[in-house]
């Protein structure tokens, strides 16, 4: 499991599981060839921005993915880098697959829009809830001490 990340300002974590297919939900990946020049595509871009690959598996007919992204990154950010720079990489290695996805498309596309993301951590919704029911004493501990009654009382 990821760890917290300390920065200058913030501590945290920002890992993500994300899950989406290839257009018309073609079983694109079907040889190994493809599957791996795909995962190489995916981890070049990954790279480049800065995204975090844990866990990786590039199926016939969709893609998963366990990572964790920069704190200045948004989630759909993320899934846009990473579509559409492995479909860049992708479709100029396989010309055959760019032709077929672009008839009667100005471009070809390799993945659909649609996706799954959901934030991965070491907590459950049910402990959050818990923390957050019972931490009410920020304002009485921290700031009522600090705070002085108006008018001067």
């Amino acid at each position: 499991m990821t760890e917290l990340i300390h920065h200058k300002h913030s501590i945290g974590q920002s890992a993500y599981h994300l899950v989406w297919r290839p257009k018309y939900n073609l079983k694109t990946f079907r040889f190994p060839n493809e599957r791996e020049v795909c995962e190489r595509a995916l981890r070049e871009v990954a790279a480049k921005w800065g995204i975090k690959i844990y866990e990786m598996e590039v199926m016939m007919d969709h893609v998963h993915m366990f990572v964790e992204i920069p704190t200045t990154m948004t989630v759909s950010f993320a899934l846009q880098v990473l579509k559409g720079g492995s479909a860049r990489i992708f479709l100029k290695k396989f010309p055959r697959t760019r032709a077929y996805l672009k008839k009667g498309h100005k471009q070809a596309h390799l993945w659909s829009p649609g996706k799954f993301f959901r934030s991965v951590g070491c907590v459950t919704a049910d402990v959050v809830e818990g923390y957050i029911r019972n931490s009410n004493s920020w304002e009485s501990e921290f700031l009522g001490a600090k705070r002085k009654a108006p008018g001067g009382r």
